[in-house]
């Protein structure tokens, strides 16, 4: 009798694709993909622009509206009217009537924008730059200069403008205004903070410490950065090796976006977005704003001894002003009448404050100590008595 016979069985393919087919009660479930962290929190690669720097509209974005036609001409009235007090503050520095004079030329989108962006009841923070945003708001622009004349620590009433006293250290209205947007909230008030920073302000610590404070208590401010290119002299290639400004918010779990800072309407459209963000408690908001000071850091600077001039001229072609004057025209929402009309209020505008600005200023040099403490320091009642019984001294020498 013969061996028994052997069926061969045929070779079992042992590839991955061939177990998963055959045996499906033993699949692995798949490896789940992990969040990515930096969700919602990136800016986009490029400036938000919805008008090209001739005031040609681009494409409008959903997740942009534009601005009603409205507020676009009250915001193109604000902006000249504030270039007109601009260069009037620019000559009263020439003429001796100021200590010293930051312009914000160039930057009229960015100053008028962020303005129209709030509410009257909502605070802002700005800096020693935001003159022109501080007359926007509406407030008396001989007030505004007092700090910069040297005849007050600061000649408007926060409390009643909701405006902090223009900044002159660096950063450090980025911990004030998280703190308040925070107390607001705490109190059940849907306030909004805005606080106006310069590039060179997020190079310092205060800048940090505001972010992650806002960021952990969710507190609804929102962090504007004029990013106009250079920190006095330093350009922003000496401060930061980050592909934007913007960037800086991802650290601290901070939305941010980033845009074209001379483009009017992309500018309020951005900055609502990020005051509605703060406002409906979602936290703070990042947004760098690419523009450009066409003049010297101050009056006291000399910008030709680390600019290039053709680089100032390439910037001027950008005008943000001329960028929304002529898509307001191209749109029939301005004519030759309108802008004549803007022109000559801007000029009335500087005739009066060149007028009150001229007149000399009677200053209590006692009220330098006002204002420093809520209950003054034993110190600084004997400082104030030294320079009462000073002043005595003199009136007696003089009669």
């Amino acid at each position: 009798m013969g061996p028994p016979h052997v069926q061969e069985v045929p070779a079992v393919t042992t590839t991955p694709q061939a177990v998963r087919r055959a045996s499906p009660r033993t699949r692995r479930p798949a490896t789940p993909v992990a969040p990515d962290p930096t969700a919602g929190l990136l800016p986009q690669t490029e400036p938000v622009r919805l008008l090209a720097p001739d005031g040609t509209p681009l494409p409008p974005r959903a997740d942009l509206p534009e601005p009603p036609a409205g507020v676009l001409r009250e915001m193109y009235r604000r902006m000249v009217v504030g270039r007109r007090f601009d260069a009037q503050a620019t000559a009263l520095t020439k003429q001796g009537r100021l200590a010293v004079y930051p312009s914000s030329r160039g930057q009229e989108a960015c100053q008028v924008g962020a303005v129209l962006a709030l509410r009257d009841d909502d605070w802002v923070f700005p800096t020693y730059r935001e003159s022109m945003a501080l007359t926007a708001r509406g407030i008396d622009p001989v007030e505004v200069l007092t700090l910069l004349r040297g005849d007050g620590h600061c000649g408007y009433d926060p409390t009643v403008v909701r405006t902090a006293p223009q900044c002159t250290p660096l950063a450090t209205q980025c911990v004030h205004a998280a703190g308040l947007a925070y107390g607001e909230s705490y109190q059940g008030r849907d306030t909004v903070a805005l606080a106006f920073i310069g590039d060179g302000a997020t190079s310092e610590g205060d800048f940090h410490e505001g972010l992650n404070f806002a960021a952990v208590f969710k507190a609804p401010v929102v962090y504007f950065v004029q990013n106009n290119k250079y920190a006095i002299s330093v350009p922003l290639s000496r401060q930061t090796a980050a592909p934007s400004l913007a960037y800086k918010g991802v650290g601290y779990g901070v939305p941010s976006e980033q845009v074209d800072g001379n483009d009017p309407v992309a500018v309020l459209a951005v900055l609502s977005r990020a005051v509605a963000h703060a406002r409906a408690g979602h936290g703070p908001y990042l947004v760098e704003a690419h523009t450009y000071r066409m003049e010297a850091h101050t009056n006291a600077d000399d910008a030709s001894r680390y600019r290039d001039p053709d680089e100032v001229e390439a910037w001027r072609d950008r005008d943000p002003v001329a960028r929304l004057e002529a898509y307001l025209r191209g749109r029939g929402e301005l004519d030759d009448a309108a802008v004549a009309e803007v022109a000559a209020e801007a000029e009335r505008y500087a005739a009066d404050l060149r007028e009150r600005m001229n007149a000399q200023p009677v200053v209590d040099p006692l009220s330098l100590f006002d204002h420093v403490f809520a209950e003054p320091t034993p110190q600084l009642v004997e400082q104030r008595e030294m320079v009462r019984a000073e002043l005595a001294a003199d009136a007696e020498g003089g009669a």
